[in-house]
């Protein structure tokens, strides 16, 4: 495996989530894998866990890592054959090529701008790095997918899982800000990979990709999703049609305790960070069925994973 950037560069979810297991009961077991590697990471957005958490991952193997933080903004040029006269000084070509020649592995982490549907699904600025970068290239969430953030749900789950066949819902919940479908997106591929239960819910007008969901179990009413459930993953996200808008704001698709009630003493999910009291009361988020802070620690040993598997390739 050269890139990670989502789910099909990885030929097998299952055994990947195993390792990670295994990698938590002993993260240094690999502590001189990485050693003289360095890992570059750059952030266009902000971050706390996929920062700290591949950081970590990177530590535990031995690398160095080289953080490069981005938001303040360093503009750069996709387009080819442009004439550079205006505000952006550098080309995503010598960008990439120059990025690859002081890091091993190279981690992007990048947003949509959530106006132009076609544009932030071509994902520019993944698909112009991993074409001009000579160094593999990790995906921290991109414009459509969060892949390590997948891979840790996943991995929380088979942890907490107590039946073969566990039923996970993954409901929307209201956000006062329009917010990209990359978690959605890599979970439901991620889960699909699994022998799991999975039921999609939100109001009408908050379909996904229809690429994505494809026969996945869509249910408009989140209480009738919610019964029995195992899981309960709550996520925000803006309209997938009518793109990147907010069409709901009311609380009523906020998870409750008297709504978790509903589920078959579920646990409840979420990718952090979290509005309290907008997205998850207070309650729920603090109850001992929440596993959200474990869902944030299993981004180190995801991140192992992945790490070790393109360490591997660049060894051979």
């Amino acid at each position: 495996m050269h890139n990670f950037l989502d789910i099909s560069d990885c030929p097998d979810p299952q055994a990947w989530v195993a390792e990670a297991i295994a990698l938590k009961r002993s993260p240094h077991r690999y502590s001189t894998l990485g050693e003289n590697l360095a890992l570059g990471l750059f952030f266009m957005n902000p971050s706390l866990r996929t920062r700290l958490s591949t950081q970590r991952a990177a530590h535990f193997l031995g690398m160095q890592t080289i953080d490069m933080d981005m938001v303040s903004g360093w503009p750069l040029e996709f387009l080819d054959g442009t004439i550079m006269d205006q505000h952006k000084s550098e080309h995503i070509r010598e960008a990439a090529a120059v990025v690859s020649r002081y890091c091993d592995i190279i981690g992007i982490r990048c947003f949509p701008g959530l106006e132009d549907r076609d544009l932030d699904y071509s994902e520019p600025f993944l698909t112009a790095f991993r074409k001009y970068s000579s160094s593999p290239v990790i995906n921290l969430e991109s414009a459509t997918r969060h892949p390590l953030q997948a891979f840790a749900d996943i991995m929380t789950i088979e942890e907490y899982k107590r039946t073969v066949k566990p039923r996970i819902v993954l409901t929307w919940a209201p956000h006062p800000k329009s917010l990209p479908q990359s978690v959605p997106n890599s979970f439901i591929s991620w889960a699909a990979q699994m022998n799991y239960d999975l039921v999609v819910t939100h109001p009408e007008g908050y379909e996904l990709d229809p690429k994505i969901t494809g026969s996945i179990s869509i249910e408009y009413d989140q209480n009738t999703a919610m019964k029995d459930a195992d899981f309960v993953y709550a996520k925000n996200w803006s309209s997938y049609m009518e793109y990147g808008k907010i069409l709901k704001k009311d609380s009523d698709w906020m998870i409750t305790g008297q709504k978790m009630k509903i589920t078959d003493n579920a646990k409840f999910m979420h990718c952090l960070p979290v509005r309290r009291n907008v997205v998850v009361a207070d309650e729920v988020l603090d109850s001992p069925d929440s596993v959200v802070l474990t869902q944030s620690e299993n981004r180190i040993y995801t991140a192992q994973v992945v790490l070790i598997h393109i360490i591997d390739s660049i060894r051979e």
